[in-house]
């Protein structure tokens, strides 16, 4: 019996089509992932399944209800946890979930909830103060109230490490009824075999549908097959590499952290973090939500000033000199930092001016960093407009533009298509073989393998540092997200 049964589906924004003539049927009682990069349509493909937006052609039945006409009928079966969930920051933990309970007119009974999800401890906790992982379970818990019959979660685990994703898998598992749907749409392609079904959209459309396993028995090898039904991804020579003009110098230690630490209060975000990346060297940044990692990215910048210790750019104290040192950094922040109002072109103009390009060599500049990266076609297109693998692609040509000796790149990945990602790990790649310092931090597990060696960061410290067979070994496993959450559990031993 099915939950969803959809026909021809087409919905437009503007001249965009999101869901294009889409046909699908969601299993009742079961677990089906919506697999897809941001822009896929997953998104507008939920909130028409509900009756929040009114597809433009096809026929869609939802528990049996015409979710265009009976909108009203369906919503008390319906639990839905959109994108940015709607927490109120400046409430409790359990003054969040009283008001929920009081919007679904359900008892406020939570202990087992609060047990369940861990956040029994930090009940009287402002959510605005929680990790990523924890807001991410309260919101959980806040849909799952009233045992919903349809349960629908936009993205849950976007940003949160492997160990909450696990978590907030079990959760779903553990508490709903048995006869409950549940559709969970997800940017992450290794979570494919943790569903009953899988389904895989791009551009509007369903390239797969079916039981993961029967496309590939591992994860590795279904976004191989993903790659396979999107078209195929052939690498090629990197023209970002090929045309950076990369100064070489003496310094071998590029990239050092002394003894850094960042306190509040009493609480250490950062403790005693040591590490020294030599030139051309791919450094990984790992850890869970929280731990950390923007923090020492924020230190070494210079964006943040240490509570003890200090980092050095190209031998250069970024406490004593910040300026200086920060002229051979390229920076991409974990999230969009451009100006959404301004061009790409004026972007690209303004980071240029910001990092000294002077006016003469600015112009010819940014036009040949507008080439080099493809963005011809979206030279004047404002930047709040792009999809999100070119404002990604936008972001690292901004932090480019000076031909940095060393790049941070926080989650460069995130959200983006499995081919844009193989794309930005050539250049990165290709960039280190130039002799370019890089700096990445990213929850993509897979990803942790392009690197030279790896820091696991927990609770404000370093618990490993090795390259990435060298975590493996450590770790007795054969990937490296059985060695993420081995060591991190190891850790909690300790």
């Amino acid at each position: 019996m099915n939950a969803v049964e959809i026909t021809n589906l087409t919905k437009t924004f503007g001249s965009t089509t999101a869901l294009d003539n889409l046909s699908l049927n969601i299993e009742k009682g079961k677990i089906t992932g919506l697999i897809g990069a941001d822009g896929a349509g997953k998104t507008t493909l939920l909130r028409t399944i509900i009756g929040l937006l009114v597809p433009n052609n096809g026929n869609i039945s939802t528990l049996g209800y015409n979710p265009v006409v009976q909108k009203e009928e369906l919503t008390p079966y319906i639990g839905y946890m959109p994108q940015k969930f709607g927490l109120y920051e400046d409430l409790t933990v359990i003054e969040n979930l009283s008001l929920y309970a009081d919007l679904k007119n359900v008892p406020h009974d939570f202990e087992k909830m609060l047990e369940f999800t861990k956040l029994a401890p930090f009940q009287d906790r402002l959510a605005g103060a929680l990790s990523g992982g924890m807001k991410q379970k309260l919101g959980l818990a806040c849909t799952l109230l009233g045992n919903p019959e349809f349960l629908l979660l936009d993205e849950p685990s976007v940003g949160v490490d492997p160990i909450s994703r696990r978590d907030l898998m079990k959760m779903v598992r553990d508490m709903i009824n048995p006869q409950t749907t549940v559709l969970w749409s997800t940017a992450y392609l290794d979570e494919a075999h943790s569903f009953d079904t899988a389904v895989v959209i791009d551009e509007g459309k369903v390239i797969y549908a079916g039981n993961p396993h029967d496309l590939a028995p591992t994860a590795q090898e279904f976004e191989n097959k993903v790659i396979e039904l999107m078209g195929g991804y052939k690498r090629e020579e990197s023209l970002i590499a090929k045309n950076y003009d990369y100064k070489a110098s003496e310094v071998d230690l590029t990239v050092e952290a002394d003894n850094l630490e960042k306190c509040y209060g009493k609480f250490y975000a950062v403790k005693n973090n040591t590490f020294k990346i030599k030139k051309g060297e791919i450094f990984g940044l790992l850890g869970p939500n929280g731990a950390g990692k923007s923090t020492s990215f924020k230190m070494m910048c210079g964006l943040a000033r240490p509570t003890n210790g200090t980092a050095r750019i190209m031998g250069i104290d970024i406490t004593k000199e910040p300026e200086k040192a920060r002229s051979n950094l390229g920076y991409m922040a974990q999230k969009f930092s451009l100006y959404g109002s301004l061009t790409v072109r004026e972007n690209l103009e303004f980071f240029a001016s910001a990092y000294g390009i002077g006016f003469r060599n600015r112009i010819s500049r940014v036009e040949e960093i507008i080439d080099v990266f493809g963005l011809k076609n979206y030279a004047d297109q404002k930047s709040e407009q792009l999809p999100l693998g070119l404002k990604q692609r936008l972001s690292m040509a901004c932090a480019l533009i000076h031909n940095p000796p060393v790049l941070f790149l926080d989650e460069p990945t995130s959200g983006v298509d499995v081919i844009t990602r193989r794309d930005f790990w050539n250049h990165i790649t290709s960039l280190a073989k130039k002799g370019v310092t890089i700096l990445v931090t990213t929850h993509f597990m897979d990803e942790a393998e392009y690197c030279d060696r790896i820091s696991l960061f927990y609770k404000g410290e370093t618990i490993a540092l090795g390259t990435p067979q060298e975590l493996k070994n450590k770790a007795r496993a054969s990937t490296m997200e059985e060695t993420f959450i081995t060591l991190i559990k190891e850790s909690e031993k300790e």
